[in-house]
């Protein structure tokens, strides 16, 4: 996961989730226990994606020791509740919405980063349904600023009028380099979100060094 923040000339690099048994002896140093696998990620990362809020609430508590275990620069994108984006009509949601933000992300502070919402790959783009759902998105919680993703997985948002609706609403659509989904690279926001998804094992580091400088030149 790559998120460039274009106001500020800032680059982050991060990663999905952080508690991987895999991960354990190979990312993570032999020995180290698990309670402090988040602030050894943070000292190599500037970002993580938490996959976990796709599928359950946290209480506040969580969200606050999250960021206590980070540096002040840090920040985690929130994949917003499956509830939200999982549905027949997006224009219903706002129910689910208000409860996905109003859990408490706020304790986050400075380091609560983008929402990210994604959509399964069956979704289509219907036009006056996805506005209404963009319009459902607040500008903040409890004083605190928000910022906001869209991926989408389906081949008909290809669309200029998808591209439209998210310049219009200040929302990020994110850039996915995958073979299965299609990659729509027009900045709607005032940062930037790649999901780099075509890593290969063979690489030490997931992508060969001509593919890595084309990505750090794109953001």
């Amino acid at each position: 996961m790559r998120e460039s923040e274009q106001q500020q000339g800032i680059i982050r690099a991060g990663i999905g989730g952080w508690t991987y048994e895999p991960w354990r002896g190979t990312f993570y140093p032999e020995g180290l226990t698990q309670k402090r696998e988040l602030e050894y990620a943070a000292s190599r990362l500037t970002a993580i994606e938490v996959n976990g809020t796709y599928y359950s609430s946290f209480k506040p508590a969580t969200f606050a020791g999250w960021a206590k275990q980070v540096p002040d620069d840090f920040v985690f994108t929130l994949k917003a509740s499956r509830y939200c984006t999982n549905r027949k009509v997006l224009a219903e949601a706002g129910e689910s919405i208000a409860r996905f933000v109003g859990q408490g992300i706020v304790e986050l502070g400075n380091r609560l980063g983008p929402i990210l919402w994604q959509f399964m790959a069956t979704k289509r783009f219907e036009v006056d349904d996805f506005a209404a759902f963009l319009r459902l998105l607040p500008a903040a919680q409890d004083g605190v600023s928000l910022r906001h993703a869209v991926q989408v997985r389906h081949e008909s948002f290809a669309d200029p009028a998808f591209v439209t609706l998210c310049r219009t609403a200040g929302v990020a659509i994110v850039f996915a380099d995958s073979a299965d989904y299609p990659a729509i690279a027009d900045v709607t926001g005032d940062f930037v979100y790649a999901r780099l998804e075509a890593g290969v094992d063979e690489e030490p580091t997931g992508y060969a060094a001509a593919a890595q400088r084309s990505s750090a030149a794109s953001s």
